[in-house]
């Protein structure tokens, strides 16, 4: 695939997939569609593996992959469609988009990586500070939302530990081998989680939540990883960290569009807040390492 459509590729599923999550829990529960879209996207990678001929290791090194990727899986999708009953598609989106920041403080922590450059410092305190504006903005027009802000926090912070730790370990599997693994890991507790807290199977479901689910697991579970992944492989870091920053604007675009999600001035300064320190976060804090390298 040609790196420019693989991009293009990525962005466009990671921006469709917070409208996504939220249709497909119109009248299912939340519940509900993550966990049948996670059970799809499941049976879909066991199939690329057997159509591909590819066998997932299962030595200690990978089960530990596994097990560390399906858990930040789990909790990172349980806070982020919970979330999605209560905020626009669009702010989860933004809100993901700090995600870079807060791996690089874990991965400062767990794998000893330099992270704390003047730059990267003041990305950190302007996606902080946007991140704050959003969150009180929120509480201010809706208890909920404001809860919702915080849900969606917490699945980054859950997103950005399993990345850094499955770097650590550091076990060398391929993009669709982790999927697949990482999935045979949080599917159950999925499953688990649905039963003991909703149980009820939806009597019937809308086109738009059947499509939402099935979407969702074929492009957000399967397609999206593995052209991420390809990305990663293929180019260099600073280009791929350009899909956090378009991301996010493309989703507010895309939900006030296609579902008439509106974003008040305050949630506006706070998005941007966000993108900007991302953008200083990964740009003028590389180029200012590049110069001193030089040196």
């Amino acid at each position: 695939m040609p790196l420019p459509a693989a991009f293009i590729g990525v962005v466009l599923i990671w921006s469709t997939t917070p409208l996504a999550i939220k249709w497909s829990s119109m009248g299912a529960g939340f519940l509900f569609g993550v966990t049948s879209r996670m059970v799809v996207g499941l049976l879909l990678c066991v199939l690329i593996l057997m159509l591909t001929g590819r066998r997932l290791r299962h030595d200690r090194v990978a089960l530990q992959t596994y097990m560390a990727a399906g858990l930040g899986v789990w909790a990172t999708m349980m806070c982020v469609y919970w979330a999605a009953l209560y905020i626009p598609s669009g702010l989860i989106s933004v809100v993901f988009g700090i995600t870079p920041v807060f791996t690089g403080l874990f991965a400062a922590t767990l794998l000893g990586e330099h992270v704390f450059t003047r730059f990267k410092i003041l990305g950190m305190i302007m996606g902080l500070v946007g991140l704050l504006l959003i969150f009180r903005y929120s509480l201010d027009v809706d208890l909920a939302a404001g809860f919702g802000i915080i849900a969606v926090f917490i699945g980054v912070l859950a997103q950005s530990a399993s990345a850094v730790i499955v770097k650590r370990i550091r076990a060398g599997i391929a993009g669709i081998e982790t999927t697949t693994g990482a999935l045979l890991v949080s599917t159950p507790l999925f499953v688990l989680s649905w039963w003991l807290f909703d149980g009820i199977w939806p009597q019937q479901l809308e086109p738009r939540v059947i499509w939402s689910i099935l979407y969702l697991a074929l492009f957000g579970s399967v397609i999206g990883f593995i052209g991420y992944y390809y990305l990663i492989n293929q180019w260099p870091a600073n280009r791929v960290a350009l899909i956090p920053l378009v991301t996010p604007v493309m989703a507010l675009l895309i939900g006030y569009l296609f579902n008439g999600e509106k974003i008040g001035v305050t949630e506006m300064a706070g998005a941007a807040l966000i993108l900007a320190g991302l953008w200083a976060y990964e740009f003028a804090g590389r180029s200012a390492a590049e110069k001193e390298a030089v040196k």
